[in-house]
Formats: C-alpha cells, sequence, structure tokens
C-alpha cells in the first residue's frame, strides 16, 4: 500500500504541466548602480517600475558610417553632456566596433542614467536582403556574436536589434524574414549558452504599411526561443497633425493584443518644421501607455538627410541649429514626464499567429533556416574578438558555413554546456523557456507532501 500510494503521489507530481501564468516582473542586476531594465507582460521595467523609453537616435557621421561613437571617450561625453541637457534616457547605436573599447563611454551613459539600444549589424556584417541565404553564414554570425558577448556585460544595455529595415517595400524582400527570425534564436540562445545577461532581442522595422503588421506577427509567431522579445518599428506619419490625423490611434488599436513591448525606434516626420514634437505628450498618455512603451526621435546630429537638431563640428555642438528644435524637443520631455504605475500594460506574454502567404508576404510560416554547423562551436568556446568595422565583410562569405537544412516548429540552434544561463535574478529578457505557473506547482507539491506522510502512516 505505501508502494502504490508513493507511486500514485509520484504520478500526479508528473501530470502537472504548465499553464499561461502573469508574468513576473525580473529583479535588476545587483551589480551596478544603473538598474537593468527587463521584459514583462507587454512592458519595459526598471527596478520594478514602468520604464519607457523617452531617447534618441545617435550616430554621428550618419548609419551607414564607419565610425563607432561609443569607442572615443571624447566624442561620447561631449554628446553626453547634451543627452543630458535633453533630458534623454536612452540612445540607440547603429553600428558598433567590436574590435574596440566601450568601457569608458557606457560608463559614462550609466553615470549619466542613459540606457543604450544597440544594431548588433553593421554596413560590412549584416544580412544581405537581396541574397539572405549566402549571407546568413558563419563570419557574419562570429561578428554578431562578439557584440553580443560584448555588450551583455553593461548594465545599461537595455536592447539589441537583431536586424534594421531588412524587410522593406521592395519586391521579395519579406523572404529574409526567416533569416532575420533565426538570427533573434541564435543571439538568445548563446547569451543563454554562454551565461550571460539575456538582453532582449528585437526587430526594427521599416515603416511600410504594406507588410508592418505581418512583420510584427511573424516575429512574435513560434516557439519561445525563435520570437522576439519585443517589436519596434519607424514611424514617420505623425508631421505636426495630432493623434488621429496621424492615424496612430489606428496603430494603437491594432496592436492592442499584441502580447509584447512595443516602441518606435524611430520617429519624426520633418515636412512641417520646426518639430514641435508633440508625439511624446500622445506616447506618455493613457492613449498609448497600455500598448506603447516610448520611442526614440531620429535624430541627434544633422546627417545628409536633415533630420537631426544638432550640428557637430570638430568637439563644437551647435543647439541653436535647425530652426531651435533642439530646445523644442527638451521642452517636449520636460513638459510631458514618464507616467507612474503600471500605465494599463498587460501582465502576461504571449505569442500569436503566424502570417499566412498572401500578395504582401511569401514566407512559408513553419521553416526557419537552421544555423550553420560550423557556428555551433561559438556556443561552447565563445565568439572570440570581433573583426571590427575595416574587417573583410560577411555578405560574401558563404564559403565560411552556411544553413543547410531549416528547421520546423521552432527547433532551438544548437547551446553548449548546458549552463542555462545566469539565474533569474540576473536575467533581462524573456526565457527561452516558456513560463510556468507556479500555483500548480504548490498544489502538487502539497499533494505529494500529504500523500507520502499518509503513505508512512500505512
Amino acid at each position: 500500500m505505501k508502494q502504490f500510494a508513493l507511486v500514485s503521489a509520484l504520478a500526479a507530481l508528473g501530470t502537472v504541466s504548465a499553464s499561461p501564468t502573469a508574468t513576473e516582473k525580473e529583479p535588476p542586476s545587483k551589480r551596478a548602480n544603473l538598474p537593468t531594465v527587463t521584459v514583462s507582460g507587454n512592458a519595459f521595467w526598471a527596478d520594478k517600475e514602468r520604464f519607457y523609453i523617452r531617447g534618441i537616435d545617435y550616430q554621428p557621421g550618419g548609419s551607414s558610417a564607419d565610425t563607432d561613437p561609443l569607442a572615443d571617450k571624447a566624442t561620447c561625453t561631449r554628446d553626453i553632456a547634451k543627452f543630458k541637457e535633453l533630458g534623454v534616457n536612452t540612445i540607440r547605436v547603429y553600428a558598433v566596433d567590436n574590435s574596440a573599447k566601450h568601457d569608458d563611454c557606457m560608463k559614462a551613459l550609466e553615470d549619466a542614467g542613459i540606457y543604450l539600444v544597440l544594431d548588433v549589424n553593421t554596413p560590412k556584417y549584416s544580412i544581405n536582403r537581396s541574397k539572405p541565404g549566402p549571407s546568413y553564414n558563419t563570419n557574419y554570425l562570429q561578428s554578431i556574436f562578439a557584440t553580443v558577448e560584448m555588450f551583455a556585460q553593461y548594465p545599461n544595455t537595455l536592447a539589441f536589434f537583431s536586424g534594421n529595415e531588412v524587410i522593406n517595400d521592395q519586391k521579395d524582400t519579406d523572404l529574409s524574414a526567416p533569416y532575420v527570425k533565426a538570427v533573434t534564436r541564435d543571439m538568445k540562445n548563446y547569451m543563454n549558452s554562454r551565461g550571460l545577461r539575456r538582453v532582449p532581442v528585437g526587430y526594427s522595422a521599416a515603416d511600410v504599411a504594406s507588410n508592418r503588421l505581418q512583420t510584427a506577427n511573424y516575429m512574435n509567431c513560434g516557439t519561445d526561443d525563435m520570437r522576439s522579445d519585443f517589436f519596434a518599428f519607424n514611424d514617420y506619419s505623425w508631421c505636426n497633425s495630432d493623434f488621429k490625423t496621424s492615424g496612430w490611434d489606428q496603430k494603437v488599436k491594432t496592436f492592442s493584443t499584441y502580447g509584447l513591448p512595443i516602441f518606435l525606434s524611430e520617429w519624426g516626420c520633418i515636412k512641417n518644421r520646426p518639430r514641435k514634437f508633440e508625439e511624446i505628450a500622445a506616447m506618455m498618455s493613457s492613449e498609448m501607455t497600455s500598448v506603447y512603451s516610448g520611442g526614440l526621435m531620429y535624430e541627434y546630429s544633422v546627417e545628409g538627410n536633415d533630420f537631426g537638431i544638432v550640428k557637430i563640428s570638430g568637439n563644437t555642438v551647435d543647439t541653436d541649429a535647425e530652426n531651435g528644435e533642439f530646445k523644442l524637443f527638451a521642452s517636449a520631455l520636460k513638459d510631458n514626464p514618464a507616467p507612474t504605475g503600471a500605465g494599463g500594460a498587460a501582465t502576461t506574454t504571449h505569442s500569436v499567429s503566424c502570417p499566412t502567404k498572401g500578395s504582401d508576404w511569401n514566407v512559408d510560416p513553419s521553416l526557419v533556416p537552421s544555423m550553420p554547423q560550423q557556428a555551433e562551436k561559438f556556443m561552447k568556446n565563445g565568439a572570440g574578438g570581433g573583426p571590427g568595422l575595416a574587417g573583410s565583410g560577411s555578405q560574401d562569405a558563404s564559403d565560411s558555413g552556411t544553413a543547410t537544412a531549416s528547421v520546423t516548429g521552432g527547433k532551438a540552434s544548437p547551446t553548449g554546456g548546458g549552463s542555462g544561463g545566469k539565474s533569474d535574478d540576473d536575467s533581462a529578457a524573456m526565457s527561452v523557456h516558456a513560463g510556468m505557473d507556479k500555483a500548480p506547482v504548490v498544489v502538487c507539491g502539497l499533494t505529494l507532501f500529504f500523500t507520502l506522510f499518509g503513505a508512512a502512516l500505512l
């Protein structure tokens, strides 16, 4: 009888399965003054407070320039002083040199209370939207893994972009979507297998209405290891207009049940200048906070496209350029502080159905390229030093090893050692494993205890 009771108890334990539950806000890292930002539900959190991205895009010389503003202390400290004047809490950098040191600039940003959203690709090391298959290769993954390993150590690295506008309004660029999804998977698995802080990984989509929703849903469908931790898109539809005229009200409605944090990776139409930056008031209002987590205004320095709010000459930054938009942006941030409380954020995160094939989306939802076999060694041994901005590039390096098959249903790419990453109190993104409801485990534990106790009396 005791043996039967014991077997029954263990069987009861085995039949309890995970079920959806409210996502708990992860504790911040204890190793830094600035709390790490984590993902919970459909929002970001810092030190148990809802975190809104109130930032600016930053790449002096332009996003295609072969310069790294975070590798030069004089450059970054010059501009960080201006970031503090603006009152931003986040910057986005489009490319960094993964062969250079970044400790000084990252510490200066941390001391200023500023987080970094980082694109891991560079002009030479990125997915080629016209030939995605050959460009998804071992040399490419070595470069992005080196960047991930370098920046995951900093507590103020808020998020990584696995791709930027790879899918756009050009014909057949949607065929590159599975490769972006594979990169997202590989980055998440790399951080997990290497025991790094799991920095949130997501995609920055182009301002293309015809496939924006399909792209968003594709990045949030399938198994957890392939799903993005957030979704961001560029939006220039508000041109000194208002919430409804710009169509932002409809976008909020469209993404109201998306299940992941959403923010604008670029915003700031320049059709009517000076810009008033009234978008900030909307983003910080109850009309948007239940769905959006802020955004990054495009951009800091005046480049060839004339979007910037300062002009840089040597070590001099002119904040009176561009019709005084520097001061207008600072005022908009000051006049519209981040709201307190949860802002209507959802308490659970969830996937969505993969988009079906259509005229604007010709992607098989079930197939994603497997990671090149030659890259599997990085999961266990690390990527080593990065090639930097001066490297020979990876887009034509298919001989380094490419995907030879596709995986179905979200099979994880190989991980090394089974370390499972660091403990939950240092995790900044959703685990690659599905969340589990604790209530059944507690009930099951009590059931096991009392059954065993009863068995002992028999």
